[in-house]
């Protein structure tokens, strides 16, 4: 029989908004996956490897905004949804942890698949709530409703998150074929209401006579979600008061008025001179820069961050003022009372953004086929309505050093590792109709290969794989590139190319060696296709290190000229 208890929780779950649930098989969670996938008003999905499974409801859960529920059996499946989990508590993505457990008298009793389960997860989710044991009456039917509103509303409430849920569960697990699952029509519901945070009138006019001293400001957002109000604010902003806003890709919030292509000239002092900024303002999350976040720590300049829970991290280490209030909020307020700023400040960024700009297109076409204008030839091909997936390591910086501005661009910079890059661009495809574009190294790409073991379809899904075939990035970095065992222990050079991978999944795959077949291949890549396509833009690493290094000496030479 399914016990009433859970088909309450999944019945909370429909009333609280959860309609997309991923499930992987085992029998121990059977009573959860039967519940789920017998409710009317949820739609479910089974992936096999837990690990795909949960970078797959992070996915969904960054596009719906909302929670995304996950289902698993006891035991190390759990210890599988780990990587995702962290990720999704540093970016901020609400997710369900639903996993099924023995019950307590058996753990650490030598029977299967039983592992310590409660609070598995540690601080990588918001809180970690236990099912009752045993139910034996109302209070405990009671019990457990209150814990499934509770886990639902905390995974919502600012800042967003997932929480876990942990379910001993006794057989029998299944129902007698006559057995019908019967949902409750009028389960506990508790509502969450929406918290509106406001600073006092004395906090801004406080800010406001501090504003009244500053004259190089300098705003900083991180990765978030693309929004046509906050890019309003900062155009205007930049355009009225002379206020200098720094984009990295991730933080989608690029425009013809901020600074998208800083990378190419943060860390050399001839340029550095008149950037210095007064004030910065950050909001969001993370960035991707590291020469940024170099610059912004030596500038020694005051630093305010504002979120609407007044939480904050030191990142530029000159952390002043923590600002509990919206980015709108603050944006619009600041837009009224920040006094124009200093012009040639203003001028000496954008001056270099401009120069970048117009120069670097000219240089990527002077150096030899690599990924980095082969990268540079791919994004002028991708259609503006197609959402960007990008990986981790040397992909997401191309990226930043090309300046893109549009479209939405979506990176697992929470914990910024290879895992998950492709289940979650697939999760993306489960969410959407338009066009999901992954960007990916080969290791990051084959790291995560599961994330296409499954029954559904992804006509929308175009792969761009950057195969190098080595760990590119660390001949980038100064410690690994001068070691001896470079190859071998750090770039862990491989053969493998995607062929066999797309031919076994039913992907169209397409192989290029030169500009001349990357041109061909990108005249209908992007076209509308009955099945996912993978693009494998093959070269070599050292060659791919020279080039990045000639582009960045030949666009300095034109800076300081």
């Amino acid at each position: 029989m399914i016990l009433s208890q859970i088909t309450e929780l999944v019945a909370i779950c429909a009333k609280k908004g959860i309609e997309h649930v991923i499930l992987s098989p085992g029998s121990r969670c059977a009573p959860l996956t039967l519940a789920f996938s017998r409710h009317p008003e949820i739609h479910t999905r089974t992936i096999s490897d837990e690990r795909s499974a949960a970078f797959i409801a992070l996915g969904m859960a960054q596009e719906l905004e909302k929670p995304v529920a996950l289902v698993c059996t006891s035991g190390s499946a759990a210890l599988n949804y780990y990587p995702a989990i962290a990720e999704a508590f540093f970016q901020q993505v609400p997710l369900l942890i639903l996993t099924a457990d023995r019950p307590a008298e058996w753990i650490d009793q030598y029977d299967g698949q039983t592992i310590f389960q409660q609070e598995v997860y540690g601080k990588h989710v918001k809180e970690s709530f236990q099912f009752p044991n045993h139910i034996q009456g109302e209070d405990d039917l009671w019990h457990a409703a209150r814990i499934s509103n509770e886990a639902i509303n905390l995974a919502k409430k600012f800042p967003a998150g997932p929480v876990h849920i942990n379910i001993p569960l006794k057989e029998p697990f299944y129902p007698q074929p006559s057995e019908e699952i019967i949902f409750p029509e009028n389960p506990r519901v508790i509502k969450l209401s929406k918290s509106s945070v406001t600073l006092t009138e004395d906090t801004f006019s406080n800010l406001k006579n501090i504003l009244s001293t500053v004259q190089n400001l300098l705003i900083v957002p991180g990765q978030q979600k693309s929004d046509p109000t906050l890019q309003g604010l900062l155009d205007q902003l930049s355009i009225q008061q002379n206020a200098v806003i720094m984009t990295d890709s991730i933080s989608n919030l690029q425009s013809d008025q901020t600074i998208t292509f800083h990378d190419h000239w943060l860390g050399n002092e001839n340029l550095s001179q008149k950037l210095s900024p007064d004030l910065i303002i950050t909001f969001g999350k993370s960035i991707i820069s590291k020469s940024l976040k170099l610059f912004l720590r030596k500038s020694g300049a005051k630093h305010w961050h504002f979120q609407e829970n007044g939480e904050a991290k030191d990142t530029f280490q000159n952390l002043t003022q923590i600002l509990p209030v919206s980015p709108q909020n603050f944006l619009a307020w600041l837009s009224k009372n920040l006094r124009p700023q200093n012009p040639e400040f203003h001028h000496s960024w954008h001056s270099l953004e401009k120069t970048v700009s117009l120069s670097l297109p000219a240089v990527l076409s002077e150096v030899e086929f690599g990924e980095y204008g082969a990268l540079n030839d791919v994004l002028k091909k991708i259609p503006p309505f197609s959402k960007i997936h990008v990986a981790n390591s040397m992909a997401v910086r191309y990226l930043n050093f090309l300046g893109k501005r549009n479209p939405e661009v979506r990176c697992n910079r929470g914990t910024s590792g290879i895992d998950g890059s492709n289940s979650t661009a697939v999760g993306c495809t489960f969410t959407t109709k338009d066009l999901v574009t992954l960007i990916t190294g080969d290791l990051a790409f084959f790291y995560d290969r599961n994330a296409f073991w499954h029954n559904y379809a992804m006509p929308n899904l175009r792969i761009i794989i950057l195969n190098n075939h080595a760990g590119g990035i660390f001949r980038m970095i100064d410690g690994p590139k001068n070691q001896p065992e470079l190859e071998e222990y750090f770039e862990t050079k491989q053969k493998l190319t995607a062929q066999h991978l797309a031919t076994e999944y039913g992907f169209f795959y397409v192989k290029v060696n030169s500009k001349t077949e990357l041109d061909a291949a990108l005249t209908d890549f992007f076209a509308p296709g009955i099945h996912p396509k993978i693009l494998e833009i093959e070269s070599q690493s050292p060659k791919n290190a020279e080039i990045l290094k000639e582009v960045k000496e030949k666009i300095k030479q034109i800076l300081e000229n």
